[in-house]
């Protein structure tokens, strides 16, 4: 447990049993639903398409939550908007004890990342909030500091760093700017969004990626994310489980400090 200052009261570690693991995409989410023999419960929480898949694992009940698919274009709802509202609702509905984002993302050949590889985040960040007004930049990029997991990262083999979030598939030159001034290991749609909600409704969060793509290679994102989402989201289920296997072992939050 993180320190405390002196003559302040020691606080037992939270205990852990409900576990929401979200996903932006049903393709994502699939391999880990099946794995987990999850039952489809639909949609949790309308007017808002995100939906639910309940069961349990290692004596922790365990739900998958999916942001489903947009009404007007019938793709998934990718992107901050329908992450931040996915996640208010599960954090007022469900009320996790812990949230975890798994998922895909863009790795970066100079970090030396492979398709596949997974990361557990240390940071969170922006890099398409450029907002040049003095005291709005620093807000638009929103660097946050993750739960720290670096012993579970450590002890499961992943790889750690900072995430950054946009919303855009596409690397424009101006993203690669900032994506390489923040040190960032994976681009994505959805975590920085995801850890700002879980912290108004103080929810610990976790989040854990997969490389699709590379983002500084020689091959359009679209077409490799394609190429290797099935890849990918593999290698997250298998994460998932060993990450739903190490919490089950602790039941508290202890070896992931607040």
């Amino acid at each position: 447990v993180a320190c405390k200052p002196p003559g302040a009261q020691l606080m037992s570690p939270p205990s852990l049993r409900k576990i929401v693991i979200m996903f932006a995409m049903e393709q994502e989410a699939a391999p880990t639903i099946t794995r987990l023999g999850l039952a489809a419960k639909g949609a949790f929480a309308p007017p808002l398409d995100c939906l639910a898949y309940e069961g349990s694992h290692s004596g922790l009940d365990v739900t998958v939550v999916v942001n489903g698919n947009d009404k007007r274009y019938g793709v998934s709802n990718v992107g901050t908007v329908p992450a931040a509202l996915t996640t208010n609702a599960i954090c007022e509905k469900i009320k996790p004890d812990i949230l975890i984002n798994a998922g895909t993302c863009g790795g970066f050949a100079a970090k030396g990342a492979q398709i596949a590889d997974v990361y557990v985040i240390n940071e969170y960040a922006n890099h398409d909030r450029r907002i040049g007004i003095p005291g709005f930049t620093e807000y638009g990029v929103y660097r946050t500091p993750a739960l720290d997991a670096s012993n579970m990262a450590a002890a499961l083999g992943f790889k750690t760093g900072l995430c950054s979030t946009g919303n855009s598939l596409e690397c424009a030159p101006v993203d690669m700017e900032q994506l390489v001034s923040l040190g960032a290991s994976c681009k994505e749609m959805e975590a920085s969004a995801i850890s700002y909600v879980c912290a108004l409704h103080g929810v610990p969060f976790l989040a854990i990626k997969s490389i699709t793509d590379i983002v500084d290679g020689v091959h359009p994102s679209g077409d490799e994310f394609l190429a290797n989402l099935g890849k990918a989201s593999k290698a997250i289920e298998d994460a998932a489980i060993k990450v739903l296997d190490y919490l089950a072992a602790d039941k508290s939050l202890e070896s992931l400090p607040l």
